[in-house]
């Protein structure tokens, strides 16, 4: 009798690893990347292969805008050999420090048949207020940019009020 506890425990262990691996992909990193050289901030979300990835499989991900307004949608095909998949989105704007950000991937065959779905919430440690409103440098060689007048841009981005 002993016995089915130590079962039932074996059991409950093999179900939570089942659940964790519902889809093709598990999520192994979300970060916000601010770049000052560029004046830019874009999400970053990171996930890898739990199981075999057929050809012509894509990847789209709704990253909440931090100005408001429409999410900003990205799609990548994934390729099956690749050991992890990077969804990065264009440049955002008006990022706060402390707020969770809305992220809702969609795995999708060739057919648009969703294979998983995966929501999760990238948080800022950071406010987008340490850029400056210009790039620092400017081409290929980094060149310092001529349109900043003491080597750092002024933030004359307006965003809306904070919730």
């Amino acid at each position: 009798m002993k016995k089915w506890p130590a079962l039932f425990l074996v059991f409950l262990t093999v179900a939570a690893c089942r659940d964790e691996a519902a889809g093709p992909f598990e999520l192994s990193g979300r970060v916000f990347i601010f770049n000052p050289r560029l004046a830019t901030a874009t999400y970053v979300v990171t996930l890898r292969p739990v199981a075999p990835i057929v050809d012509s499989t894509r990847a789209i991900a709704e990253f909440e805008n931090p100005e408001g307004g429409e999410a900003i949608i990205v799609e990548q095909k994934i390729w099956p050999k690749a050991e992890k998949l990077a969804l990065e989105s264009p440049p955002v704007f008006c990022i706060a420090k402390d707020r969770a950000y809305r992220v809702a991937i969609r795995i999708e065959n060739a057919t648009g048949d969703v294979l998983q779905r995966i929501d999760t919430t990238v948080l800022s440690t950071l406010d987008q207020s340490i850029l400056p409103d210009k790039p620092l440098v400017v081409g290929p060689a980094y060149q310092p940019n001529p349109d900043l007048d003491n080597g750092a841009g002024d933030v004359a981005r307006a965003c809306p009020p904070r919730s």
